[in-house]
């Protein structure tokens, strides 16, 4: 899942609300049975905080005899960040990790120097239809951090805090909202948090994070005025306080953090803030010296020839 071949995103209408700066419209592309929607990056937003790569999986049912099967893939500069709605995957990396996670939990690898996994549906699981709903994204790391030890971190479901009120429901998966904090850490000021609004229900955003973005996963929702459908991924200016409320329910991720202040670029898995970097990166792929996954030695993804 960190890595799938999907179609850039492209910017939406023109809206009246002056918080937002962009509206982006993923492209959906069917990946072995599910749809796969990028919303980052973009040609006209490449980084959301320290969000570099956004990626909707799903919702979908595999059929009997399918499966996620992402070989193993190496990555540098960044850390993954998987978030499972509905469906099981086993991560397994180079560091010896062998991890199923579940709907809820936060699987967070930082890949530092560098770093090769694979995702797959778990083997006892399979021969039966197979449910998969889901976000993958990628962190960009500060310049400071980029060449750090890779490291890999399970939050489970049950360590996040959770809140409720008034027709607003959700979880804190990374940062700091409405007075909770999440046990996840990163290298640099995150934010992405899980809310559920019921129908007629709004909830504010507070202001504090330098930059913010919502991805709206189900329902419609309204800002100032403007009504968003699902799939949309709206940022919002700096320092404006954001209401989003909704007629007949919805559900969204907020996500951001504060800015890195200096440019990265991305090639296939690979982040860097050199371009240099990368390049020995694809050589390192290129001729085997990345570290093997074990227990998934046998496959592995080719350098893209392009």
């Amino acid at each position: 899942m960190s890595f799938f071949p999907g179609n850039d995103p492209q910017a939406g209408d023109v809206f009246a609300c002056d918080a937002i700066e962009l509206m982006v419209i993923p492209n959906a592309r069917d990946i072995g049975g599910f749809a796969v929607r990028r919303a980052l990056p973009t040609a006209r937003r490449r980084l959301v905080g320290p969000f570099i790569f956004f990626d909707r999986m799903g919702p979908a049912i595999l059929r009997a005899g399918q499966a996620l099967d992402v070989r193993p893939h190496p990555h540098i500069g960044l850390s993954t960040v998987t978030y499972l709605f509905d469906g099981k995957v086993r991560h397994r990396d180079s560091l010896g990790t062998e991890m199923v996670i579940e709907p809820g939990d936060v699987n967070l690898m930082t890949a530092g120097r560098g770093i090769v996994h694979s995702e797959r549906s778990p083997e006892e699981l399979r021969g039966g239809p197979l449910s998969i709903s889901g976000l993958q994204t990628w962190l960009a790391l500060p310049e400071d951090k980029e060449e750090m030890a890779p490291v890999f971190d399970n939050t489970p479901r049950g360590e996040l805090p959770d809140f409720s009120y008034q027709g607003v429901t959700g979880r804190v998966v990374i940062g700091d909202f409405d007075g909770m904090r999440s046990p996840v850490r990163t290298t640099s000021d995150t934010l992405y948090v899980d809310i559920r609004l019921d129908a007629g229900a709004s909830v504010d955003l507070p202001a504090e994070a330098e930059e913010r973005a919502i991805y709206v996963l189900d329902g419609m929702v309204t800002i100032a005025g403007d009504r968003f459908p699902s799939d949309r991924l709206l940022v919002f200016r700096p320092g404006d306080r954001i209401t989003v409320s909704t007629e007949a329910g919805a559900h969204f991720m907020l996500f951001g953090g504060a800015s890195l202040g200096s440019k990265r670029y991305i090639w296939w898995n690979f982040v860097s803030s050199s371009k240099e970097r990368i390049e020995q990166a694809k050589e390192e792929w290129r001729t085997g010296r990345f570290d093997i996954v074990p227990g998934d030695e046998k496959e592995f993804i080719p350098l893209p020839e392009n």
